[in-house]
């Protein structure tokens, strides 16, 4: 004849190995309240350094070449809030007509050491996403066609663009 074990050793068990569970997962809870950035007012520098960072002129390799009448694309950055970016994308206009123009925001995504800093854009009912690492602005969009619509014979906006020393001359 098989005996169950007694009653109590069985309490005891679950009474165990429930505690056991809440313990090890109580350790997950353990967050520290998040500061309120609505109420602090700080300069946008303090809030969103990224933004800060990816501030400036950049250009294709074109511009490098422009005196020797290569075409080229420039893309001015500047900060808009805290979390946002304006975007103008102006080519060369001394010499022919412009073959790219695009004025728009991004919003800032986020950042690893893999991609550096990622903004997204809503453009032609798709996504342009704005990666800026190692002072290289990569723009693409998953919709390859979307970017195209801003240039004529056949540009587009995807590209690597290099950081300028000093402004873009337009």
């Amino acid at each position: 004849m098989i005996m169950s074990p007694p009653r109590h050793s069985r309490f005891f068990s679950v009474f165990f190995t429930t505690s056991a569970a809440l313990f090890a997962l109580s350790g997950c809870n353990n967050v520290t309240p998040s500061v309120n950035h609505q109420a602090i007012k700080q300069p946008i520098t303090d809030v969103m350094p990224a933004v800060q960072a990816v501030v400036g002129d950049y250009a294709d390799e074109g511009y490098e070449k422009r005196a020797q009448g290569y075409d080229w694309v420039g893309v001015m950055v500047r900060a808009d809030g805290d979390r946002q970016i304006d975007i103008r994308v102006r080519s060369r206009s001394d010499i022919k007509k412009p073959t790219c123009h695009f004025d728009g925001k991004a919003t800032f995504m986020g950042q690893d050491t893999a991609h550096g800093m990622i903004f997204q854009s809503k453009v032609n009912d798709s996504t342009a996403f704005f990666q800026f690492k190692d002072d290289t602005l990569i723009i693409d969009s998953p919709d390859k066609y979307a970017l195209n619509y801003f240039c004529s014979g056949g540009g587009s906006l995807a590209g690597e663009y290099k950081k300028l020393a000093v402004g873009l001359e337009i």
